[in-house]
């Protein structure tokens, strides 16, 4: 390793006086590649010139926030569109239904019951901290529905801790327990104990330290006293999954190398032995295949979602004592042009047969079907309200005839529809919110364009009338990574942009799944630079076909979308006017070291890998950023309580842009304090969407929302 003298940054443009930054990071030798990491001092979050530098951009974000015309038009807006009410599917447990619901006005969403007609809110995280940083990360109640374990974290750490509390009271009667991040969590019949995924570790440690393993709790008794069932022996960096039956007959363990595309399954009979010494035998070991399996009470075959033998998913039902995916039986074959999503069993005595209800989708839309459980055949489509995607699919534990699940599109909010499948009738809720109203003025449409190596690629397009009629300012983004498909979704960031005569556009590139198994492959690892390729025909595919005006295209892009984002500003830096990237992974190097990147070495490699690492520097946007290049407008985007993407990738990034570029637009850096990753209060996402589009409609030429762009 050899050190690079400290060098102050260049000269800024004129009109950006940015803060001093060293270049004093090392030059080091890695795998034969001399490999340079000016700005390494500012991953130390704690670091006296990490804290000025950062203390530094506040004033100059202030600065260029205050040019921006449209941002109060845009929170004003997005204000609108995130505080209606929101609710999900309902979780049937002993008489009550069990869901989360956000009334309208109400910054968090809270853990309701219904019983008998009536629904009363149960846990509302700001009654137990009202300044809103406490979010509600995950809830399981038990098989009789009498207990909710709980899990709440504060600050976006996602660090969360389960508590379990009485149905009828609300008081808590269990925990706390700590280090289980959205820990998955099984009940056994009678509410006396649970499976559940919980860190080794020190009591306090950072939930991202110590290998995982999976425990039974017994519900009154210490965390300390809980035993081990599972874990012990295997990779410290495996993900575990835990099911049981209703009945108490069946547990079904799940484990994952982080983001691997095949699962690990094991069964036990649980009435042969104590909960605390499972016999847990192999269901599925090694080779490829996601699988995901459902248990009914009773003796009956297990049936299961999965990829095993079919990259688009099948269902199959298997032996409660198969050994191996041999001996599983294929009920609902591979449908060519679709994905399967997700299925639940629908068995009660209201039907004639035993049915399935399916998910797939057919390039990233979904389709909602029934199936003769017994044989698959197909019964009858149930038609949806539109070209959108249905997920949190929910049946009753026992036998029943009825089916949940959230639908939404581009332009409709999320609401929660309700099938009856012995009559047929599709409707809302009763508990829930009302049929959510399309947004008028946005037309969505899906364009198709090839990428680099011939590939079909797909996006969808919002736009005022639905076909490029003249180039506007527009907005792209995409994420393609981790098997995410980008299906239709309420999009409250584009609908603003297009009423005030923008262009908004989502790209499906591979490394998502929205044409299975196969297409994430095809993005992940060393097939990396594919995602990118994808992304920049679908940029050239707006302004060729005249969707996007030159010289007005923007980026934007988040998490590993925000790589995307990143990796698009490195490639084609002239391509594009304005560039966003939220909670981004910036040093494909280093990642590894930070919040949860080594679990994500899986889907991009391993810096300790000698191909790996040349693949992962080939892209890295940090490393890829040269001096002396007009680099268009940049906003990073990040939240100092992220425990997943740690903030010094984007910090490390700003830097190098501010001291590279020759441009005289700016690069900046938005860091919001007491968020984290994933949930935050809705007021707080509308600020943050209104301050991306205002700044995205500043360096594009959009007038604010509600007047019209020439």
């Amino acid at each position: 390793m050899t050190q690079s003298p400290p060098r102050d940054a260049g000269p800024a443009p004129a009109r950006y006086a940015y803060p001093s930054a060293p270049r004093s990071g090392p030059e080091e030798v890695l795998h034969g590649h001399r490999v340079a990491d000016p700005y390494r001092w500012l991953e130390d979050p704690q670091d006296s010139a990490t804290i000025a530098w950062c203390a530094a951009q506040e004033p100059l974000y202030a600065q260029e926030a205050a040019r921006w015309p449209a941002r109060d038009a845009f929170l004003a807006r997005m204000t609108a569109l995130l505080t209606g009410a929101g609710a999900r599917p309902p979780v049937p447990r002993g008489g009550r239904e069990f869901h989360v619901r956000r009334e309208p006005g109400r910054d968090l969403a809270a853990l309701a019951v219904r019983e008998a007609g009536r629904t009363r809110i149960l846990l509302d995280p700001l009654h137990v901290d009202p300044s809103g940083a406490t979010v509600l990360d995950a809830w399981e109640p038990s098989w009789e529905g009498d207990l909710v374990a709980v899990q709440l974290s504060s600050g976006g750490t996602e660090r969360s801790v389960l508590r379990v509390i009485d149905t009828e009271t609300g008081a808590t009667v269990d925990g706390p327990v700590d280090r289980v991040r959205r820990s998955p969590l099984a009940w056994l019949p009678g509410g006396r104990a649970f499976y559940y995924v919980r860190r080794l570790g020190p009591a306090h440690a950072a939930d991202e330290v110590g290998p995982r393993r999976v425990w039974l709790h017994r519900v009154g008794t210490p965390a300390d006293q809980d035993v081990e069932v599972f874990g012990a022996g295997r990779s410290d960096t495996q993900y575990y999954t835990v099911a049981t039956a209703p009945d108490g007959r069946a547990l079904v363990i799940g484990a994952s190398e982080g983001t691997s595309p095949h699962t690990d399954l094991w069964t036990a009979d649980l009435t042969t032995t104590a909960p605390d010494r499972p016999d847990l035998r192999r269901l599925q070991l090694g080779g490829d295949g996601r699988t995901v399996v459902r248990l009914r009470p009773g003796e009956g075959h297990l049936v299961l979602r999965t990829t095993v033998g079919a990259p688009r998913g099948r269902i199959a039902e298997a032996p409660r004592d198969a050994t191996h995916p041999d001996e599983w039986r294929t009920l609902v074959a591979e449908q060519p042009g679709t994905v399967l999503q997700d299925f639940v069993v629908l068995d009660g005595p209201e039907l004639d047969r035993p049915l399935l209800a399916v998910v797939r989708t057919r390039h990233a839309v979904c389709e909602l079907a029934l199936h003769d459980a017994r044989t698959g055949a197909p019964v009858r489509t149930v038609p949806l309200p539109g070209r959108g995607t249905v997920t949190q699919l929910t049946a009753r534990h026992d036998p029943g005839h009825e089916l949940w699940f959230v639908y939404t599109d581009h332009i409709t909010p999320t609401v929660v529809l309700h099938y009856d499948a012995a009559t047929g009738h599709l409707g809302s809720w009763a508990g829930g919110p009302k049929t959510a109203t399309p947004v008028d003025g946005v037309a969505v449409t899906q364009e198709v364009t090839r990428s680099r190596d011939g590939t079909e690629v797909r996006m969808f397009v919002m736009s005022p009338t639905g076909r490029p009629d003249r180039p506007r300012p527009a907005v792209i983004t995409g994420y393609g990574g981790f098997g995410a498909s980008m299906t239709p979704g309420f999009t409250p960031q584009a609908l603003p942009w297009v009423h005030a005569g923008g262009v908004y556009a989502v790209a499906c590139v591979r490394g998502g799944a929205e044409e299975g198994e196969e297409w994430h492959l095809a993005g992940r690892r060393e097939h990396k630079r594919n995602t990118f390729d994808d992304f920049d025909a679908a940029a050239d595919h707006l302004l060729g076909e005249g969707w996007a005006a030159p010289g007005r295209l923007g980026v934007l892009g988040s998490s590993n979308g925000g790589l995307l984002a990143a990796a698009a500003l490195t490639r084609r830096p002239d391509t594009y006017a304005a560039v966003v990237s939220v909670a981004p992974l910036l040093d494909m190097v280093r990642y590894e070291r930070s919040g949860m990147g080594a679990s994500w070495r899986d889907e991009y490699g391993s810096a300790e890998d000698p191909a790996q690492f040349a693949h992962l520097l080939s892209y890295s946007p940090y490393h890829q950023v040269r001096e002396g290049t007009r680099y268009p407008a940049v906003l990073l985007a990040v939240f100092d309580g992220d425990t997943r993407v740690d903030p010094a990738h984007a910090r490390k990034m700003c830097a190098a842009l501010q001291w590279a570029g020759t441009g005289d637009t700016p690069v900046v850096l938005r860091t919001e304090y007491g968020v984290g990753h994933a949930a935050r209060a809705s007021s707080r996402s509308a600020r943050l969407y209104a301050d991306v589009m205002a700044f995205l409609a500043h360096h594009l030429g959009l007038l604010p929302p509600g007047e019209t762009t020439a």
